[in-house]
């Protein structure tokens, strides 16, 4: 089984293969980790000069400690393997392969490229009620929803809310949890639309959600925020600690801070809680 590590994911950034520019700006951006799209940000004509380009930059590094996930074409296309080929043996944190529908398909990824975390695409009808073979697979690192080809397969109506689509983000997020991988939500189209995408990051952590997936840089600061502890969480979490350590001294297994019980259960969370915030001051 996996582990999810104290690593960071609040945002994770889509940036195109294909467009050089981006690349290079991306080693400015406060974002948690990148996803370097050969896939959908990227023409057909384009394809392999895009790979070939993406290949020498990575090699080049300067990304710091963002993680650096590849998004590749996927193995029923005519680039999908060469994609993964490309990257066998690079300082890369993750292949993600789209449309993952079963654990075959994250088998067949793994024998394609060795000693490199697998991450899956979750955005077909098939891929949600498959959720948990696919994070079971011993290989796989993360969930990222692609909740507009999953609207799409649908026939889903936009909501703010997203109500037509929780059954699907519901069951690849506790698959996730189940398995121990990372779970990232899909993304905010309007990215000019600051307000409404606060309202879909705050709904994405609250679910449980350990970041959001975005299009746009003027996006990153909403995201990072949304996904980290708060100084209130922090606060209580450290008090709620102090308490239950104090409660344990004395010979009781719990503790009451701010009119409510503590237990060992939400120290964990607690703990969890500063262990975040410490490894996102790292990134800092």
């Amino acid at each position: 089984m996996s582990q999810v590590t104290n690593r960071p994911y609040r945002s994770a950034l889509y940036i195109p293969g294909s467009k050089e520019r981006a690349l290079e700006k991306a080693k400015g951006l406060a974002c948690d980790a990148i996803l370097f799209d050969l896939e959908d940000a990227v023409a057909p004509d384009e394809k392999e000069n895009a790979r070939a380009l993406l290949k020498a930059t990575l090699a080049a590094g300067g990304y710091g400690n963002r993680a650096k996930i590849v998004r590749v074409n996927g193995f029923d296309t005519q680039w999908g393997r060469d994609d993964v080929a490309a990257f066998v043996g690079m300082d890369i944190d993750g292949i993600l392969l789209p449309k993952v529908e079963s654990a075959a398909m994250v088998d067949a990824l793994a024998q394609a490229i060795p000693d490199v975390p697998l991450w899956a695409m979750m955005e077909t009808p098939l891929g949600m009620i498959n959720a948990a073979e696919i994070a079971a697979h011993p290989r796989m690192a993360g969930f990222v929803m692609g909740t507009n080809d999953l609207a799409k397969e649908l026939n889903t109506r936009f909501r703010a809310d997203r109500l037509p689509m929780m059954g699907g983000l519901h069951l690849c997020l506790i698959a996730a949890k189940a398995y121990g991988i990372v779970a990232l939500d899909g993304v905010y189209n309007a990215f000019k639309d600051e307000e409404g995408l606060k309202f879909e990051c705050d709904q994405g952590r609250d679910m449980g959600f350990d970041g959001k997936t975005l299009i746009h840089p003027a996006q990153l600061d909403v995201a990072n925020t949304a996904f980290a502890p708060t100084d209130a969480e922090i606060d209580l979490a450290k008090r709620q600690i102090e308490a239950f350590e104090a409660a344990e001294a004395a010979g009781e297994g719990v503790a009451v801070v701010d009119g409510k019980i503590v237990e060992n259960l939400h120290i964990v969370t607690a703990r969890a809680t500063l262990a975040k915030a410490d490894a996102i001051k790292s990134m800092e």
